[in-house]
């Protein structure tokens, strides 16, 4: 699946100190998006290389209606 505007995604950049963090992508320019995360009293946002994130399926864990 390709990462686009509004994609949930993941830190997979383990050397990165946003590894693992969640978060939303806001635009995607020359190869770099940028991700929003949110955190109680804390917005950031913050540019990645694609190849720094991956997909996160924004709805496991939620019950079946």
């Amino acid at each position: 699946m390709m990462i686009l505007p509004g994609s949930a995604v993941r830190v997979k950049n383990n050397a990165d100190i946003y590894y693992g963090y969640q978060g939303l992508v806001q635009r995607i320019s020359s190869g770099s998006a940028a991700v929003l995360f949110e955190g109680g009293n804390w917005d950031k946002l913050v540019t990645f290389r694609l190849s720094e994130i991956e997909l996160v399926d924004a709805t496991a864990g939620r019950g079946k209606k």
